[in-house]
C-alpha cells in the first residue's frame, strides 16, 4: 500500500484481514471467558468464587477480543507495508 489511491485487491485484501481479526477475536474471547468463567456452571462453587470467576471472565472478555484485533490489524499493516526488492528472491514464494 503506496501512498496513493489502494487497487481493488489491496481494498479487498484489508477486508478479508478485517472479516479475520473480528472472527477470531470473538473465538478468541469466548474461549477465554469459557475457560475462567465455564468452572462456575460445571462445578458447585461457593457464591463468592462464582461471581469472581464471573466478574474476571467478563472482563477479559472485551480485553482479549480488542487486543487480538489490534494484533491482527498491527501484524497485517506491517508486512504489507515492506514492498518487496526488485532483483531479491522474496521469502514467501
Amino acid at each position: 500500500m503506496t501512498g496513493g489511491r489502494r487497487t481493488q485487491a489491496e481494498r479487498d485484501a484489508m477486508t478479508v484481514e478485517i472479516g479475520y481479526a473480528l472472527v477470531s477475536a470473538v473465538f478468541a474471547a469466548v474461549v477465554v471467558f469459557g475457560a475462567v468463567a465455564g468452572p462456575v456452571w460445571l462445578f458447585e462453587l461457593p457464591g463468592t468464587v462464582e461471581t469472581v470467576l464471573t466478574w474476571a471472565g467478563l472482563v477479559l472478555l472485551p480485553v482479549v477480543f480488542f487486543v487480538r484485533v489490534a494484533s491482527v490489524l498491527y501484524r497485517y499493516r506491517q508486512e504489507s507495508g515492506q514492498p518487496s526488492q526488485p532483483g531479491r528472491t522474496n521469502p514467501d514464494s
